[in-house]
C-alpha cells in the first residue's frame, strides 16, 4: 500500500528532508560532522554533502548512518515521522546520547557494574 505523505523519490523535498532528519539526529547525539565521520568511518567531506544536501548517501552509507545514530534508515529517508527511539524520552537515555563514545563506554561500564552488584545482592538476599 503506497504511502501517501511520502514525496516523490528523488525529489528536492525528499533530499531536503534527509539532510535535515540527519543533522537533527546529529545534533540529538550532541556530535559535531567530524565526530559523525569518525563513529560512522564516513569522510567529513561526505557527511558535510549529504547535510548540505547536495549528495545522497550509498544504501550501505545510509545504513552506517543508521546504526551509528541509532535511528532507522526509514526515519532519515523521511518515511517514518517518529524518530524511532522509543527510550529517547528516558531522562537517563537523554544524557547518555549527550556523551561522547568514550565517555558513552565508560558509562556503559559503570551501569554494567551497578547491575551486577544489584544482582549480586539479590541473590546473596535469597540464600
Amino acid at each position: 500500500m503506497p504511502r501517501h505523505n511520502r514525496p516523490m523519490r528523488g525529489s528536492a523535498l525528499e533530499s531536503d528532508l534527509f539532510k535535515d532528519r540527519l543533522t537533527l539526529a546529529r545534533e540529538y547525539r550532541g556530535w559535531s560532522q567530524p565526530e559523525l565521520a569518525k563513529h560512522s568511518g564516513i569522510s567529513e567531506t561526505s557527511i558535510s554533502h549529504y547535510e548540505s544536501g547536495s549528495r545522497m548517501p550509498s544504501c550501505d552509507a545510509l545504513i552506517r548512518l543508521a546504526d551509528c545514530l541509532e535511528v532507522t534508515t526509514d526515519y532519515l529517508l523521511g518515511r517514518d515521522a517518529d524518530i524511532g527511539l522509543p527510550q529517547a524520552r528516558d531522562q537517563l537515555f537523554q544524557s547518555l546520547a549527550r556523551l561522547s563514545h568514550s565517555d558513552r563506554t565508560l558509562a556503559l561500564g559503570i551501569l554494567k557494574l551497578l547491575s551486577e552488584t544489584r544482582l549480586g545482592n539479590r541473590k546473596d538476599a535469597e540464600d
